[in-house]
């Protein structure tokens, strides 16, 4: 079934859509602003401006991923839409750089607690594991036609607006955003039984993830396709202006390759991952990325500088960076509970971006200090380093179901008794099995019928042995290493 035959999706799609070239438009007009606020020392602006994007990332994601399950998440993101479109708004006005920095950090804070709720809903939405598949591509595709079209946009606003007017539409984008989110339903997030404060649940996603073996090796996938992006982004105008000689539209075409290799790959990502599996098709997506960075080095040591040569490479890193990472979120979908999906995700989110400010730092620092054939060198080793890493932490034989045992222990939360672990008799339904009076039978029916349905009280479960599908979560805290192990 097609993604798009549910009203749900096409509205969420359509508002990242808008958001994302919204956000692209603002990139553009960032530039320009940073240049007309520090002349000669623009690049070193946005850099920092780079930097305070990823830190917001690391330090909100986490934080709002592990309490949107106590927050209306419709509300929510309809309100991280509104105040993006004003901190957007306020872009125009700034005549200082330490302003710039202010409201950068506040709008991409408010994107880093907007995207892991909003990832988190899709696969609520498109419960399907196939939908789900199309769904992410979809995703990957809208990422790279922003691309494509907000810089072509921007080029085409600023014939007839100054580029003050972009921070005005981005402005407009995130309001659309949230129109087409009002008019969503989405679905009530699951109940969870995690407890504690801003520090537990913010704890629990990081830690949880960390703890789960696919997702660790994940997590190294992301690394290497950091590592492999960060040298398109920060070295393809090096590439095509200083080595090959080439002009600005030279600079252009050189990241279209790399966003056409990143749209065929998700279209064709769908027809293939189930016969393939994820993790063969994510480790051999690394590998050629990682392959296609080092055959520049190569390259560039034999002294050849033929354009067509070098942009065949951009087609494929982007295409095996696409074919790396946007199967993730089949992963993160698979290894968390209902109730904990906002957690997880906000997890991959910030810790996936960790590796990009890494990388970010690593290879633009090579690329400017010593010679770009040594980037080039250094962004394809870090790779397949993490193409190595992903292999050992990722088991081959990824089971979802394994057998695990538990100890009697006693404890609080929320439950229903639809499962061996809380099939136990409330006081009063006692009472009403060894009495006949007729209250005490009220009672008990009335406590029967709380039965079904969530309610807490302190109770115990009884050791057990058992096997399901395993996930990191309050009942279950570390990962089994062999067959019936503690947990």
């Amino acid at each position: 079934m097609s993604p798009f035959s549910i009203s749900a999706f096409r509205h969420l799609f359509a508002a990242q859509i808008t958001s994302l070239i919204g956000t692209g438009l603002t990139t553009v007009a960032l530039s320009l602003l940073a240049f007309d606020l520090a002349g000669a020392d623009a690049g070193r602006v946005l850099g920092s401006i780079l930097v305070l994007k990823m830190v917001a990332y690391l330090v909100i994601a986490p934080i709002a991923g592990g309490m949107a399950h106590l927050l209306p998440r419709r509300t929510w993101l309809v309100g991280l839409d509104i105040l993006r479109a004003a901190i957007v708004l306020c872009l125009p006005f700034v005549d200082q750089i330490w302003q710039i920095f202010v409201l950068v950090f506040v709008v991409n804070a408010a994107s880093a607690a907007f995207t892991p709720v909003f990832q988190a809903i899709i696969p609520e939405i498109l419960e399907d594991e196939k939908s789900y598949t199309k769904g992410l591509s979809y995703a990957r595709l809208a990422y790279d036609l922003e691309n494509l079209i907000s810089p072509a946009l921007a080029a085409a606003l600023l014939f007839v607006w100054s580029f003050d007017s972009l921070f005005i539409v981005n402005s407009l984008t995130f309001a659309l955003s949230a129109v087409l989110i009002v008019t969503t339903t989405v679905p009530r997030a699951a109940a969870t039984d995690r407890e504690g404060g801003i520090y537990a649940n913010t704890r629990f996603g990081v830690v949880a993830y960390l703890k789960t073996p696919r997702l660790r090796g994940l997590l190294a996938v992301h690394f290497a396709v950091s590592c492999v992006g960060a040298m398109i982004i920060v070295n393809t105008v090096v590439l095509t202006r200083s080595i090959l000689g080439g002009s600005e539209i030279l600079t252009t075409v050189f990241l279209a390759c790399a966003g056409g290799g990143s749209m065929v790959a998700a279209f064709v990502m769908p027809k293939i991952i189930d016969t393939v599996g994820e993790r063969r098709l994510m480790m051999a997506g690394i590998v050629a990325a990682s392959l296609a960075m080092v055959a520049g080095a190569v390259i560039m040591g034999v002294g050849i500088r033929d354009v067509a040569a070098f942009a065949l490479l951009w087609v494929f890193a982007g295409a095996g960076t696409t074919f790396a990472q946007t199967p993730g979120g089949r992963l993160v979908q698979r290894s968390a509970g209902a109730g904990d999906r906002s957690a997880f995700f906000a997890a991959n989110f910030a810790l996936s971006h960790g590796g990009w400010l890494i990388a970010y730092g690593v290879i633009g620092w090579i690329g400017s200090l010593a010679d770009i054939s040594v980037a080039f060198w250094v962004s394809g080793g870090l790779a397949f380093c993490g193409a190595v890493m992903a292999r050992v932490l990722w088991p081959k034989q990824d089971q979802l179901e394994l057998q695990h045992s538990h100890p009697g222990f006693w404890h609080e939360h929320p439950h229903d008794h639809a499962d061996e672990h809380h099939g136990h008799v409330h006081p009063a339904e006692a009472a009403a099995t060894s009495s006949n009076d007729a209250k005490h039978h009220d009672d008990g029916h009335q406590h029967a019928e709380e039965g079904r349905s969530k309610h807490r009280h302190r109770h115990y479960h009884p050791p057990v042995s058992h096997k399901h599908r395993f996930v990191i979560d309050s009942h279950h805290t570390r990962w089994p290493v062999e067959s019936g192990e503690m947990v």
